[in-house]
């Protein structure tokens, strides 16, 4: 169950004019603090954000399924299923049984797939199957999104890094 907090910080994303994948965000930013904080574990990072994603699903963002090749069968099934429980289009069948065993299992995988480390090895990898026009394109939007003052505070840190670094 996703806490009240992430909720209310994606409806304000919603409210900003955020694509929903940025909503979701939230989600996958509350699942890698839940891992970090011992709650559960993940084997991967590439666990980790579908995890949070699902929950995004669940809890009403508009974030639509993987399209056909994108993910595997399973995969998009899930995801569709999610979103329809999200969009009240299905009532989830409560399984107390299956949400336990779901829970013991992530309490059993490691607590090391949402370092610093590790998500930094997961965004250069993922980053490396865009090319280069998809990332300035990525990055013109976020920009454009962000505000005058998101973009000051952008800046400012930024600077900041730069010259921690002596560039």
């Amino acid at each position: 169950m996703p806490e009240r907090r992430t909720i209310e910080a994606a409806r304000k994303d919603k409210r900003a004019g955020m694509a929903p994948t940025t909503q979701a965000g939230e989600f996958v930013r509350e699942e890698i603090h839940k891992i970090r904080r011992g709650q559960h574990g993940a084997r991967s990072p590439e666990q980790a954000i579908p995890i949070g994603l699902s929950e995004a699903r669940r809890a009403g963002v508009a974030l639509a399924p993987p399209k056909k090749g994108k993910a595997t069968e399973r995969t998009r099934k899930s995801a569709a299923y999610a979103y329809a429980a999200g969009q009240h289009k299905r009532k989830p069948p409560r399984r107390p049984r299956v949400s336990r065993a779901v829970s013991q299992a992530l309490k059993r995988e490691p607590q090391n797939s949402a370092s610093h480390r590790a998500l930094s090895r997961h965004a250069t990898r993922a980053a490396s199957h865009r090319t280069a026009s998809e990332r300035a394109a990525a990055a013109r939007k976020a920009a454009h999104t962000k505000g005058a003052a998101g973009r000051s505070a952008a800046a400012r840190k930024g600077a900041r890094t730069r010259s921690r670094r002596g560039k």
